[in-house]
């Protein structure tokens, strides 16, 4: 389950957005938004990636309920989880770069280490 933040959203729609926003940070590997979307993003990112490393049947599962793109799962299981073979954790890092010209939202870039 992801943390407290509501981002201003009713649960459904909040949860939606997580899973597509981790989906596509897991396909591009970073990604700018805001820093409280990048520190949701964050832990469920790096659950997505500790499931690839198991390597099972049935944590593929678990990471397609999560993820919305069977592709992306693939890459995870096949590609990033060996990358990360030997880390324990603390696979994504977290920048702040300022705040947004329109609205002066703080920014955050969020990518995988």
């Amino acid at each position: 389950m992801p943390g407290t933040r509501k981002l201003g959203k009713p649960t459904d729609q909040r949860m939606a957005m997580i899973r597509q926003q981790v989906t596509d940070f897991l396909d591009k590997g970073r990604m700018e938004t805001t820093v409280s979307r990048a520190k949701e993003i964050a832990p469920m990112a790096e659950k997505m990636i500790s499931l690839g490393k198991t390597k099972t049947l049935a944590s593929y599962r678990q990471a397609l309920a999560f993820i919305t793109r069977e592709d992306v799962a693939h890459k995870v299981f096949n590609e990033l989880a060996p990358k990360y073979a030997e880390r324990s954790g603390g696979y994504t890092r977290v920048t702040r770069i300022g705040n947004r010209r329109g609205d002066a939202a703080e920014m955050a870039v969020i990518e995988l280490v």
